[in-house]
């Protein structure tokens, strides 16, 4: 069965692994996905991630990092553009999250980065997912 959504399906995983505790979660790999998880392990929403070969398109596993008081880092995490409705932002026009205490996930032209490179770049692109 084919996904339609495998980026919605990644921070799916992520959310409910979160809210249940674990410490890792598995994800089925994808190049869009593995810098996603990039980006989040240099924002330290995550401790790690690392990719797995199983034989088919491998597997990405990512650590989730929680507080002294067990709590997930990350509290939020959201899908901005989808398949049926893309989301794009010009270099004036891309989002703050949360007043800058989150970030979005931007696919640029010179790669995937935070909402805060892309102003420093002076890029803009199409609006993957935000986080807090």
């Amino acid at each position: 069965m084919s996904m339609t959504d495998p980026i919605a399906d990644l921070l799916t995983r992520i959310r409910n692994a979160s809210r249940a505790q674990h410490r890792s979660v598995d994800i089925p790999a994808s190049g869009i996905k593995r810098e996603i998880s990039r980006v989040l392990a240099e924002e330290r929403f995550i401790d790690n991630f690392a990719f797995y070969e199983d034989g088919k398109q491998g597997q990405l596993r990512l650590y989730l990092r929680y507080d002294d008081k067990s709590r997930g880092i990350i509290q939020g995490i959201r899908r901005a553009s989808r398949p049926g409705l893309r989301r794009y932002a010009g270099k004036d026009g891309v989002p703050r999250i949360r007043r800058g205490l989150g970030i979005a996930i931007v696919s640029t032209s010179r790669g995937v980065m935070t909402d805060r490179d892309a102003r420093k770049v002076g890029v803009g692109g199409e609006v993957l997912c935000s986080v807090w």
